[in-house]
């Protein structure tokens, strides 16, 4: 194997989802209606799993929800040129890959925006990861309806690592 092979890991970014990799169980709450003022949540858990790829460059997770009957995969991959992560991510409901978030790091804290459809109508939506121990981690996503001027969160995944 040549250096130019092991170069993506060599990239600080690179090492930016390392916490996500392995097994952890989540506890989630997603908003039932959106965009609406509401605040009638749903709770459910849910699992993943997350392996590294292309030397840490990219992963693929995926997460199990017999609860609601779906299971899901995200994509992350580094643009190695910007230091940008992009994720993608895909569902057993609908089988449609959905537009990519992009974004980064700061202060342990991930920030990913992009636009997407609620319906028919388009929106801005936005990924955090927060919290992040060895152990734990918050992700949530938010939708805008009006450009990124006010965010609406709908969606919360408390993640614990699974026992091996």
């Amino acid at each position: 194997m040549t250096t130019a092979a092991l170069a993506p890991s060599a990239s600080p970014a690179a090492h930016a989802f390392h916490f996500i990799h392995g097994r952890w169980t989540i506890a989630n709450r997603r908003l039932k209606t959106r965009n609406a003022g509401a605040a009638d949540w749903d709770a459910f858990p849910s699992a993943s799993t997350c392996e590294p790829r292309l030397g840490g460059a990219a992963n693929v997770e995926e997460v199990v929800c017999p609860a609601r009957g779906w299971t899901g995969m995200a994509l992350r991959a580094l643009d190695l040129q910007t230091g940008q992560w992009s994720i993608w991510w895909l569902n057993s409901l609908d089988g449609q890959l959905q537009p990519p978030v992009r974004g980064g790091f700061d202060g342990g804290v991930g920030v990913f925006v992009g636009p997407d459809m609620d319906g028919d109508q388009p929106i801005l939506a936005r990924f955090i990861w927060s919290d992040i121990t060895p152990h734990s981690a918050r992700w949530t996503q938010a939708f805008s309806y009006d450009g990124g001027m006010t965010w609406e969160t709908n969606w919360i995944m408390d993640f614990t690592r699974a026992e091996s």
